[in-house]
């Protein structure tokens, strides 16, 4: 699993985060989405092959820019992430 972050242009409120997770949760592969319109960014949480090209297409489809994206692995948090696999 990894984390890919998007810096998007755009969002306003807490609608347009809304509509951006929507369209990432559409990719096939992704798992959870999660957006900051004050931050700029959204992050998908994907299987390793997923498209970064679709994320891209996806949130722009919606009228928003999409900047950089970067990914990393995807490290679980919480009680549950600290007995790793």
């Amino acid at each position: 699993m990894i984390e890919v972050t998007l810096q998007v242009d755009g969002m306003r409120c807490e609608m347009c985060e809304s509509h951006v997770c929507d369209q990432l949760r559409k990719v096939q592969g992704v798992k959870k989405a999660k957006a900051s319109h004050r931050k700029g960014i959204a992050i998908a949480t994907a299987e390793d092959d997923v498209d970064q090209a679709a994320l891209k297409a996806a949130v722009e489809a919606q009228g928003y820019r999409v900047g950089e994206i970067t990914s990393a692995p995807y490290k679980k948090k919480g009680l549950f992430g600290l007995f790793g696999k």
